[in-house]
Formats: structure tokens, C-alpha cells, sequence
């Protein structure tokens, strides 16, 4: 898996960028988490959206882990719907492969 999909070169520099730092994180698990809701949902994403996704970013990759995973709470400067939409986009009730 390269980790950035192919439809990279139509995104603006903003975009590339937050697309590169979400398949580079440093660890593996958060590359996953975040490079795929980034690949999916990037292009969809408000100016300010992209603020809230840089400053989740900003933070360490085992904060953030445990934070999306609940082991952690999570803090009120990071309580975003950006947050929850990360959240909520890899949240399944059902089995993804069928």
C-alpha cells in the first residue's frame, strides 16, 4: 500500500500536504487512521475543516490513538466535529467486508 492515492495531483498544495502528513505519521496504526479517512474525505473538506484537521494533527500519535480508541478521554481543545467525523467514519456496526 503507497499509502496516497493517485487523485493527489488534482488536490491544491494545502490539501497535498495534510494528505502527505496523514499517510506519515510515524506510526503505522495512525498512518491507517488518518491517511484513510484523509484519502476519502479530503476533497469534501471546508477551510475550516482543514483547520480543525491540521491542529488534530498537530497532536502526538499515541495521544491521538488513544483518543480515538477510548482509552483515553479526550480534551476539550480537541473535542472537534472534526474529531467526531474521524470518529464516526471508522465506526462500523455492521461487517465492512462482506
Amino acid at each position: 500500500m503507497s499509502g496516497m492515492q493517485p487523485q493527489a495531483t488534482h488536490l491544491d498544495t494545502r490539501r497535498r500536504r495534510i494528505q502527505f502528513r496523514a499517510w506519515h505519521r510515524g506510526m503505522r496504526e495512525m498512518d491507517l487512521l488518518l491517511g484513510g479517512f484523509v484519502d476519502s474525505e479530503l476533497a469534501k473538506l471546508s477551510d475550516a475543516e482543514l483547520d480543525d484537521l491540521e491542529h488534530l494533527m498537530d497532536a502526538l500519535d499515541r495521544d491521538l490513538f488513544t483518543w480515538l480508541t477510548g482509552e483515553v478521554a479526550l480534551p476539550a481543545d480537541y473535542d472537534t466535529p472534526m474529531f467526531h467525523k474521524i470518529l464516526a467514519f471508522h465506526t462500523h456496526s455492521s461487517p465492512i467486508h462482506l
